[in-house]
């Protein structure tokens, strides 16, 4: 997967379209990504002896891969990634539109 934690995305299809926000967790054997603050879902929850109590919890859902795009910090619009390789031998990530480097 292109979309590695702690990346600015944007969401460009869904409930949340238009949405940006820093990736906290990938899930990479079901192409999903969990997005901070968007794709909100509410959770029962049983109480346990001394550790929480018992409700409904709100917490971020896991949003497809494809639906979200990558957000360049350079260039300021949603972008797809790339790959190049450098002269050492590092493999990295690069903006489509602006060619820089993103790791």
């Amino acid at each position: 997967m292109k979309i590695r934690k702690d990346d600015n995305v944007i969401v460009i299809t869904g409930k949340d379209k238009g949405k940006k926000g820093k990736v906290r967790r990938v899930l990479t054997k079901k192409q999903r990504v969990v997005v901070d603050g968007l794709n909100m879902i509410k959770r029962h929850s049983r109480a346990k002896r001394g550790t929480r109590q018992a409700g409904i919890i709100e917490l971020e859902g896991p949003i497809a891969a494809s639906n979200v795009k990558l957000f360049c910090d350079k260039c300021n619009k949603p972008t797809r990634i790339g790959f190049s390789i450098l002269e050492d031998g590092r493999k990295v990530r690069i903006c489509s539109s602006c060619q820089e480097i993103i790791d």
